[in-house]
């Protein structure tokens, strides 16, 4: 046993914690946990914890439905919300096969696996998220209304901003449970919110996007609210993404460079392999039908380009220098799976590392109102979620990253969710009924 599970063990014995919850999640990123007793907690450690993974969206069939949860102690937490006497913690889980040997289709054991190869390079990838989330009122049954929060528009503020407190409750919540929220506000559209936190490595941040996502609903629900995190809740209005930054770090320090200092060629075969790859990676970046209504609008990405602060673009390089200089991809919204999403957006950008993919020029322009002769060379994101599939089904890269196994099953999964759609007959009720309440 070693000594950080050692020192969780002392911590949950001196500190009143008498419920565990060990948590992971499905192939398309849905939060699931099972809860023990504290006593438990040492033969979770070391034996591990059985459940049905036939009942877990692409995971097992039913002839071979076991697998176990092994807590991992770096991501113990307390849950600052539930009441006491009697603590309750919360660790995230590595899924293993009975023979103890790793449960492939794990999408964070993916990650762990790309983080270690990549590193191998001498490169470190950091990681930073700002996620945009809708709010809306509730009934007098508890039941999520089309109703949203307010009225209020980009950074706003009190009458016209009334989730202030929400955010703020929100933000002191994740810093308690040590996630550093940076900024807060509110966006867009009618009761929408971003709430953006500090960059560390991939990991962490997409451990930390699965515990933000949890936080912002619990907190709004004790505050009579849902937060719904689907892509474009509202039709007319601001879709919800998640802005996704990334930078190398060698030896502790940022390779990357203000403009005016000129980009690495490191940076550049980073950033490049990421833009030529996004298009096969659409279908894991925008994982529902609904995702697709949110592009080429409200500054919402629709072609592989990039260029320097212009938030038209997929990849826009903001006007920071130092640590905080990066890139930011666009396209991404809140309904992905961090772990596959991060592990896939990593291994392009290595993939343009080890290619030495050169960067295409800036494209300078506002996409949204330029002339038809400047996107007319430009690849266009796929707008649907079939072509998408498309796309994805094709890719060496992507099988090479995650497998063909997890790709077919995500695939047919998805598949079904099409031919589900196409019999519904109304794309608004669908939304309701398979989305907005579950996203």
């Amino acid at each position: 046993m070693n000594s950080t599970i050692i020192e969780v063990l002392k911590f949950v014995k001196e500190s009143d914690v008498k419920f565990i919850r060990l948590s992971f999640c499905d192939i398309f990123g849905v939060h699931k946990n099972i809860a023990i007793m504290a006593d438990e907690l040492q033969a979770a450690f070391e034996n591990g914890v059985s459940f049905d993974a036939y009942a877990i969206r692409g995971f097992r069939d039913i002839t071979q439905s076991d697998l176990l949860l092994f807590p991992d102690p770096a991501t113990l937490r307390v849950l600052p919300w539930r009441p006491g006497p009697g603590r309750v913690v919360r660790f995230y889980c590595d899924i293993k096969n009975p023979d103890g040997s790793a449960f492939l289709n794990d999408s964070r054991f993916l990650l762990k696996r790309v983080i270690e190869q990549s590193e191998k390079t001498g490169y470190v990838c950091k990681v930073g998220a700002e996620c945009e989330f809708y709010l809306f009122k509730t009934g007098e049954d508890g039941e999520p209304t089309d109703k949203t929060l307010d009225r209020g528009g980009y950074l706003d503020i009190s009458p016209f901003d009334k989730a202030e407190n929400v955010r703020r409750e929100i933000c002191l919540t994740l810093e308690e449970m040590g996630i550093k929220p940076e900024t807060s506000h509110h966006e867009r559209g009618p009761g929408q919110n971003e709430i953006s936190f500090k960059f560390s490595d991939a990991l962490d941040c997409a451990d930390n996007f699965q515990t933000f996502k949890s936080v912002v609903k619990e907190i709004s629900n004790r505050n009579g609210l849902f937060a719904s995190f689907m892509p474009k809740p509202i039709a007319d209005a601001a879709g919800s993404g998640l802005h996704i930054n990334l930078s190398l770090a060698q030896n502790g320090h940022n390779i990357f460079k203000h403009a005016k200092e000129g980009h690495s060629d490191i940076a550049e075969s980073f950033i490049a392999g990421i833009l030529a790859k996004t298009p096969e990676l659409t279908l894991f970046l925008n994982p529902l039908i609904n995702s697709y209504d949110r592009f080429g609008k409200f500054e919402a990405p629709k072609y592989v380009s990039w260029s320097h602060q212009n938030r038209s673009q997929l990849i826009r390089i903001p006007a920071t220098s130092g640590e905080k200089t990066r890139m930011e991809l666009r396209s991404p919204d809140p309904a992905l799976n961090p772990y596959l999403a991060f592990a896939l957006i990593i291994a392009a950008g290595f993939n343009g590392i080890e290619n030495k993919t050169a960067l295409p020029p800036a494209v300078n322009a506002d996409l949204y109102a330029a002339d038809k002769n400047v996107p007319k060379n430009l690849i266009q994101l796929p707008d649907s979620l079939e072509k998408a599939i498309a796309i994805a089904q094709k890719s060496d890269f992507i099988k090479k990253v995650i497998g063909d196994e997890l790709l077919s099953k995500y695939i047919v999964l998805k598949k079904t969710e099409i031919a589900d759609f196409s019999s519904f007959g109304d794309k608004e009720k669908f939304y309701k009924q398979k989305y907005f309440n579950f996203i």
